[in-house]
């Protein structure tokens, strides 16, 4: 079977695909269901961050509880939480193991925001095959669909959208509780630039995790492929 020629954007595509047993009135039920999916594709990534934040925010929040809860109970001193020689190596230890569980709902939300930009990246290039077929339909009606036709958009790696400011302040608080919680266990009383340091240093941590799971396209095998259809994702 001979290879088929890539076609990387519309402007390779053959203008008219009149053998094609296809009318402009079944092609505008294509805008229709496009329109509907690429509107759920981005509900379900908001409702995804939202689900993961809200999971993160609960695990962050249990330290804090565990110490007012001992602190009610009598069974530490709350005088002895005001100052970082006085806070007991179990109250360390809990925030330690919080920031390592944190690490979870960050990968997942890493994992969502690329599955939900391949799929919007899909839908670009399945948008293709109506957008050059009704572009002069399009044009007479003086309206256009107004949606994205580049199948390389959007991309999974951007820090400074919201999900990518959403997964770098997760980092961020994963950080300091694995800093804070690991010197407070082993008894170190660091001053504050050792401890922003380490906090750095494990932030870039995160951040080569981020990055290299949002650009993992390059680098998996991609799957079989009988019919040699280019493939456009970056």
């Amino acid at each position: 079977m001979r290879k088929m020629l890539p076609r990387m954007t519309a402007e390779s595509l053959p203008e008219r695909l009149d053998n094609l047993p296809v009318e402009p009135k079944d092609f505008l039920q294509l805008v229709a269901v496009d329109f509907s999916g690429t509107y759920h594709v981005y509900l379900a990534a908001k409702d995804e961050r939202l689900k993961m934040t809200r999971l993160s925010m609960s695990l962050l929040a249990a330290p804090f509880a565990a110490a007012i809860a001992l602190a009610s109970a009598k069974v530490i001193n709350p005088a002895a939480l005001t100052s970082w020689g006085g806070v007991p190596w179990y109250l360390f230890a809990m925030v330690a193991a919080f920031g390592l569980l944190n690490i979870l709902p960050f990968l997942r939300l890493i994992e969502a925001v690329n599955a939900h930009m391949r799929t919007a990246r899909a839908l670009n290039n399945f948008r293709l095959l109506y957008v050059v077929q009704l572009k002069d339909h399009f044009s007479a009606l003086g309206w256009t669909p107004n949606l994205p036709v580049d199948p390389r958009y959007p991309e999974t790696y951007a820090p400074l959208a919201w999900p990518g400011t959403n997964v770098m302040m997760l980092a961020l608080v994963n950080s300091a509780y694995l800093a804070v919680g690991v010197l407070g266990m082993v008894g170190s009383t660091p001053n504050t630039a050792l401890l922003l340091v380490i906090i750095g240093l494990l932030a870039l941590v995160h951040y080569f995790v981020y990055y290299v799971r949002a650009n993992v396209s390059r680098q998996r095998r991609l799957p079989h492929n009988p019919f040699h259809f280019p493939n456009v994702e970056t």
